[in-house]
């Protein structure tokens, strides 16, 4: 269980470097509702990798991609080429669409809105943006390909996946239980990492979306050609 959580750790990391998300909590944390809606944000945001992971390892359990786990089955190496590929397109059209100065950035027009929600769209934004999100669905769908293909029985694939999940949310929950446990006590140091995510977005989504690429790509290969 401890190998496969290595394998799938790098795949956590990306999905919890999600500037968008990051930048949405944030947000909602200067806002009237600012409790409320934080928490609900948080939970919509579980929810939605616990969906989509659950989903997926169904899935990939049920075409028999544990069989053998000492030889990875083709459908995961074709599965995480694909991904990889897509990663790599959304790689590039992230830094075309970067603007030519960082400072410049804007916060996204929908993010102005926030101070209208409730509970209830938050939690819908946020499992919006942590199970259909491009990034994210490729790399959760991975690691749930990862984890059904290393033989591990079902209780220890629920775990591995519950790890990814916790890791994965950690960067949405650190705002979070940071306004619960000091309130607002945080503000400044909550708006001026609010400031520099909007300001270099593209070009950190960019680099997240190249390396994850690869990493995929290879990883399609090597299952392929193994």
């Amino acid at each position: 269980m401890g190998e496969v959580i290595g394998e799938i750790l790098p795949l956590a990391i990306g999905v919890a470097v999600s500037v968008v998300p990051i930048i949405a909590v944030i947000l909602m944390l200067f806002t009237d509702r600012a409790k409320s809606n934080s928490v609900a944000f948080l939970g919509g945001w579980l929810f939605g990798l616990i969906a989509v992971g659950a989903i997926a390892l169904a899935a990939a359990n049920a075409s028999g991609a544990a069989d053998d786990a000492s030889e990875p089955k083709t459908g995961v190496g074709i599965l995480k080429l694909l991904l990889g590929l897509g990663l790599l397109a959304l790689a590039y059209r992230n830094w075309r669409n970067r603007p030519a100065d960082a400072s410049e950035a804007e916060t996204p027009k929908w993010m102005e809105s926030l101070d209208a929600f409730g509970a209830g769209k938050s939690a819908g934004l946020a499992a919006v943006l942590s199970g259909v999100n491009p990034k994210n669905l490729a790399l959760t769908v991975s690691a749930a390909a990862t984890i059904a293909a290393s033989g591990l029985d079902t209780g220890e694939q629920i775990g591995t996946l519950a790890v990814f999940i916790a890791i994965a949310s950690v960067t949405v929950a650190a705002p979070v239980l940071t306004y619960l446990v000091v309130g607002k006590k945080a503000d400044n140091a909550l708006d001026s990492a609010k400031v520099w995510l909007i300001t270099h977005n593209d070009a950190i989504m960019a680099v997240l979306f190249l390396v994850f690429g690869v990493k995929l790509v290879g990883d399609g290969v090597a299952i392929l050609t193994a």
